[in-house]
């Protein structure tokens, strides 16, 4: 529970309303004697609750909180941008390095892996120093890798980009959404999430979309020295108008000592006592002792909020913590599940990346670098239209079924959401396998498949992880690790046996193994929607929820 509630606070909750609060469990109402602050255009109580403090992230004005997420996605648009571009461009890579087609795909490959695992460095400097020196430094590190590709003169030296260019992209699949966890309430998360996710898939289609077309005017090189430009634009926005997210909200915990607390306890029992003589405990009107927070949508950061780190007072302590943590979430299930289907339905998407140049290349399409990168298009408002319509919905769902549920929200009630985009993931990877196995016209693959694949691509990991993060905020950062490395690891490994799997047995079987693992996947939501409580159960008293 995110409502920065003391364990005597959260007991008399649960006796009050005769439900059991897990971490992730959250009440969405005025409970008896207890009032919380809400949004000033509703009754709606705030999750998490903000302090009293105009330097609390949850409460920056509108100009701070855009300013911030608009540079987060550009950074992760940006770490995104440049290791799936290759794909139109590998007739010049093999041309140009002497190598085949295999070893070419190569590149794309050993940078999926590389830059799951640099998350290990990434997370552990994000939540020990801020979110701020991790932008940074791997921008920096982006910048020099996109110049070293611009440079390469050998197959080897190009190879050694990709892998710098993998260890600095590692924060595109960990650093917003832990911006998002700073800056946002529970209500609005699932939108902020499905606008990462199509930022962070944005990069990888519109990478291919550029490249293609300047290969072939402008020649391969000059593509990366574009990259150069947009991350060079990125470090100087990073600087200047995205301050530190990372903040401290005191538990009550921390604020009282013994003797406090037993004075506190012996006021609610007085409250609690007139309280229910006179009303409802599930009355959903705002009471005159409700607390208030001035500074809600008026604050803005502080000077140490735009240093370069920030201090911590037992560094290396949080260091081996934060490095520790992605592996032992492994062992929850709900993080399993996550991490599954966010591994299976990026695949759909690798798999169009990997294969456009093989199946457009070739009679009867003949498509050039161009056309086959225009392709991506499809893929691209196909994300679009993902974005407008999966956050809301899965918000929308989120609500709805805490309306009915008395006031109080279960992470588990975005998961209906996802059904209509497993049937889209579905029809999508059919469309595009057997249209790949038996030349359909490129109208009905693109247009139709890619698009699909598009809209699932955007909304399917964004409700898994957000049904992740909602159970386990503290370690939103460390989430994203292990989601990535199941992914890229996954990646890695489709990426290198693909193109031998398709020469050897054709489209259908890679393609179709891919859409039925994610569909399996999808299938065992219905098993968390009923006993995700339970899972989230089991894990209540880990020390993650402390963190």
């Amino acid at each position: 529970m995110e409502m920065n509630t003391d364990e005597t606070e959260l007991q008399r909750l649960q006796e009050e309303l005769q439900v059991e609060i897990l971490p992730g469990t959250e009440i969405m109402k005025d409970v008896g004697s207890h009032h919380f602050v809400k949004s000033d255009s509703s009754d709606r109580v705030l999750v998490p609750q903000p302090c009293d403090d105009p330097h609390d992230p949850l409460n920056w004005s509108t100009f701070w909180k855009v300013a911030c997420i608009v540079n987060a996605s550009w950074i992760s648009f940006t770490q995104g941008y440049g290791p799936l571009s290759l794909a139109p461009m590998e007739e010049s890579y093999i041309e140009e390095f002497h190598t085949n087609l295999t070893d070419a795909l190569q590149f794309t490959g050993v940078a999926i892996l590389v830059l799951g695992f640099s998350n290990f460095i990434w997370v552990p400097i994000t939540t020990t120093f801020g979110r701020r020196p991790t932008a940074l430094m791997s921008q920096v590190l982006n910048l020099g890798s996109a110049i070293w590709r611009a440079e390469a003169n050998s197959y080897g030296s190009f190879m050694g980009a990709s892998v710098l260019n993998g260890i600095a992209g590692g924060p595109a699949e960990t650093l917003q959404p832990a911006i998002i966890a700073d800056l946002f309430f529970l209500h609005d998360r699932g939108k902020w999430n499905t606008l990462y996710f199509l930022v962070y898939f944005g990069g990888l289609m519109v990478g291919p979309i550029m490249s293609g077309p300047m290969a072939a005017n402008v020649g391969w090189r000059s593509f990366w020295w574009l990259y150069v430009a947009v991350i060079a634009l990125s470090i100087v926005a990073t600087i200047f108008i995205n301050p530190e997210t990372m903040y401290h909200r005191q538990h009550p915990n921390e604020k009282y000592d013994d003797t406090s607390k037993r004075g506190v306890e012996k006021k609610l029992d007085a409250a609690l006592s007139q309280d229910e003589k006179k009303s409802d405990s599930f009355n959903s009107h705002r009471r005159e002792d409700a607390p208030v927070d001035s500074y809600l949508g008026k604050g803005w950061p502080s000077k140490k909020q735009f240093a370069l780190w920030q201090s911590n007072p037992k560094p290396f302590k949080t260091l081996l913590i934060s490095f520790w943590t992605p592996w032992k979430l492994f062992v929850f299930p709900i993080v399993l599940f996550a991490s599954f289907i966010v591994s299976f339905s990026a695949s759909c998407f690798l798999t169009l990346n990997l294969t456009q140049l093989q199946v457009f290349a070739e009679p009867p399409y003949n498509f050039t670098p161009t056309h086959i990168g225009f392709c991506n298009f499809a893929i691209l408002v196909g994300a679009l239209i993902g974005l407008a319509t999966a956050g809301p919905l899965s918000d929308w769902f989120a609500m709805r079924l805490t309306l009915r549920n008395n006031g109080i929200r279960e992470p588990e009630m975005r998961l209906p959401a996802m059904i209509p985009y497993v049937v889209i993931m579905i029809f999508g990877n059919v469309i595009n396998a057997v249209g790949y196995e038996h030349r359909w016209p490129w109208p009905a693959i693109v247009v139709v498949g890619y698009a699909a694949t598009g809209i699932q691509v955007a909304a399917l990991p964004a409700f898994a992880s957000t049904y992740a993060v909602d159970s386990y905020k503290p370690v939103a950062a460390s989430l994203f690790v292990a989601i990535t490395i199941n992914k890229n690891v996954y990646g890695y490994g489709f990426s290198k046996y693909l193109t031998p799997w398709i020469i050897e047995s054709g489209y259908i079987k890679p393609i179709m193994l891919n859409m039925s693992l994610t569909t399996l996947w999808c299938l065992s939501g219905i098993i968390f929607y009923y006993y995700g409580k339970t899972f989230r159960r089991w894990s209540k008293n880990s020390d993650v929820h402390k963190m």
